[in-house]
């Protein structure tokens, strides 16, 4: 039998190889973050475009992560899929995984931009885009140029946990940040040279993005582990079947925040127009605005918090495919360890340092009424923190266990159940204060049911070890 590639993750210290997978994954993920939030930045500060042009981002977001959405689902499902035939030594699955996973990411994102090319106008308004006429016209602007990227943004997404399973996270975090950069470099010459404004900031990152994606195309004709032919594109029906559900987990995490930020923008535009400052209309975009702003200082929080679990499941993945759960289980005590730590930081920003948040984006360029609903509701909104990136790590982490159905579930109760149940109906009581308490509501009773399931996790993982370490427990 040939010798099975990267044994390293059974050998190497579990903090080690924390270390190495989840710093890049983390980069990587920031980095992708980045690109709708360094739009943003640059919008809030053009005085032509302001908090017109920041609702109009706001809108357009929840669009960009049902594309994102699908491609992690393809991604991250070949990822722990190619991680664990590795780790059993089946380099076929694995290689056919790989092709069979390009071929879908570039089939459902040629559908995507079909769809939001066809119903674009029907689609803004789903998200609040008709809050008043200058912000629908902003987002009808930048939203087709970002329509026009998809293809690239999921490619180059989906490509990045696979060539993390590939052992090389590194070259996953350049393919990314290169990206990002060339996006960091252009917004600004788009927007304020060249007054190209919300086409401007989406040029910028569809140009971003295409780079991302060619330097993927180039590293899997380079891979290490696993060298790609022509058998290997294809649908791969029997592999994709087994793949495609590792990822629903991350499909449903991204996905069903797009329902909550529906749920979210919907009421916001509803009850704002009952508040006595909102609902005129030279304030009317404010709240949309504002809670774009809050909701992407989280994605920034959960991105770590993502990225340190997602960066995990290579290796996990290898070692449950060796047998190895006590390795496995150690990691998961030192992954939620600095879940909290990263969740307590966060809040401690949060809290302390709202106005110097929310002056980042152009704060000084808009009335009082903006700053003070910002500060409300970074300190309410984010309030458990710590609660949501422990959360967040328990469910990838069972993904990365192949528990896709348990994962799946945990996700769906706390994106969808409680997360649009909470958005739909606290409001209904508190008015415009209810959409701000639906989120750490939300994370409170999913701590209760992430409490369950950690114990359950640990359970599963003292059952059964490696038959070398149960021989050297014993001769101990």
């Amino acid at each position: 039998m040939s010798q099975k590639s990267n044994t390293f993750l059974e050998t190497e210290s579990v903090g080690a190889l924390m270390r190495r997978y989840a710093v890049p994954c983390i980069i990587s993920l920031l980095v992708a973050a980045l690109y709708n939030i360094v739009d943003q930045i640059f919008i809030a500060n053009a005085s032509y475009l302001g908090s017109y042009g920041n609702a109009a981002n706001t809108v357009v977001f929840p669009l960009t992560v049902v594309a994102l959405a699908i491609a992690v689902m393809i991604g991250d499902g070949c990822c722990a899929f190619v991680s664990i035939c590795l780790g059993a030594n089946k380099k076929e699955d694995a290689h056919k995984g790989i092709g069979s996973a390009v071929v879908l990411c570039v089939l459902s994102s040629l559908i995507l931009t079909a769809i939001y090319l066809i119903f674009q106008e029907q689609i803004l308004t789903m998200f609040g885009g008709h809050v008043n006429e200058e912000t629908y016209y902003h987002a009808k602007e930048y939203f087709f140029w970002i329509t026009v990227g998809v293809p690239f943004y999921m490619f180059g997404q989906a490509m990045n946990p696979i060539i993390r399973s590939d052992g090389s996270p590194q070259y996953a975090m350049f393919a990314t940040l290169a990206g990002a950069v060339t996006n960091i470099i252009l917004d600004p010459i788009f927007i304020f040279l060249f007054k190209w404004g919300m086409m401007g900031a989406a040029v910028a990152t569809v140009l971003g993005q295409v780079l991302t994606a060619v330097l993927s195309i180039w590293y899997l004709c380079h891979m290490k582990a696993v060298q790609l032919g022509k058998s290997s594109f294809g649908v791969h029906g029997r592999l994709a079947a087994k793949y495609l559900p590792l990822g629903i987990c991350s499909f449903l995490s991204q996905i069903s925040l797009v329902a909550a930020m529906a749920a979210i923008q919907n009421m916001t535009l509803q009850y704002g127009a009952l508040d006595p400052i909102f609902g005129q209309s030279q304030y009317a975009q404010i709240p949309m605005a504002v809670l774009g702003i809050v909701m992407k200082f989280f994605q920034i929080v959960i991105s770590i918090a993502v990225g340190m679990a997602a960066g995990c499941i290579p290796i996990v993945g290898y070692n449950i495919g060796a047998g190895r759960k006590d390795r496995a289980k150690s990691l998961f005590s030192l992954l939620l360890a600095c879940e909290a730590a990263v969740g307590a930081v966060a809040l401690l920003i949060v809290e302390l340092l709202p106005r110097q948040l929310i002056g980042i984006f152009g704060a000084a360029n808009e009335s009082v009424y903006y700053t003070d609903f910002a500060v409300k509701c970074f300190r309410v909104y984010l309030c458990m923190m710590i609660l949501a990136t422990v959360n967040k790590a328990t469910f990838i982490y069972l993904q990365s266990l192949g528990k896709a159905f348990l994962s799946t579930m945990l996700s769906m109760v706390r994106e969808v159940v409680f997360g649009v149940g909470f958005a739909l109906l606290l409001p209904r009581f508190f008015g415009l204060d209810g959409v701000l308490y639906s989120m750490p509501v939300s994370d409170v009773l999913t701590f209760i049911v992430s409490v369950i399931v950690i114990r359950y996790t640990y359970h599963s993982l003292s059952e059964e070890s490696h038959p070398v370490v149960r021989r050297e427990l014993q001769d101990a």
